[in-house]
């Protein structure tokens, strides 16, 4: 029989889709708010992968992360996506189309996990209608990706950021 270890807490981290960068503005101090200090944001990267937000949020999709501080409890997860799914309501325009999206996930040593509300064969049901899906796999160096990781995560650009946080996030747990 396996023995229980403790587990370390991981970094949060929430992915943005947006194209008002004052929009943007408000939800990243509605977010540094609810979770506190962050480590790193980044910003404007073109979110170029898929046409499958355009209807609700209009065209020219950026992208940006932000990273936070304190680390949190994993199965604290499906919390945090409910709390952001509220937040997106609240910066819905009058016809109920999300002008935001908000995407959280944490890091930890071995592999990036997201949330989501949609059920899929690889993701695993954490409750309150919240699923996790682990995205990007660390193998040899780097993170990696798998057949159904989203085509954004795979690209350069994001596997380097998150190989650089990764390294704070090894020095916060050491």
């Amino acid at each position: 029989m396996g023995k229980v270890k403790e587990v370390d807490k991981a970094l949060l981290f929430i992915g943005i889709l947006y194209t008002d960068e004052e929009l943007l503005k408000n939800v990243v101090k509605e977010l540094k708010n609810e979770y506190g200090k962050t480590i790193d944001y980044i910003k404007g990267i073109d979110f170029d992968v898929t046409d499958y937000y355009e209807d609700e949020m209009g065209k020219n999709i950026k992208k940006a992360f932000i990273v936070f501080e304190k680390l949190i409890d994993m199965e604290n997860l499906s919390k945090i996506k409910l709390k952001t799914n509220n937040i997106e309501e609240k910066f819905q325009d009058t016809g109920n189309n999300r002008k935001i999206n908000l995407d959280p996930g944490y890091l930890t040593l071995s592999k990036i996990v997201l949330a989501t509300t949609k059920n899929r064969g690889h993701r695993i049901y954490l409750g309150d209608g919240i699923f996790a899906e682990v995205t990007l796999y660390y193998y040899d160096n780097s993170y990696r990706s798998f057949d159904w990781t989203y085509p954004d995560f795979k690209k350069d650009k994001y596997i380097k950021f998150f190989n650089e946080i990764r390294k704070n996030y090894k020095e916060m747990i050491s």
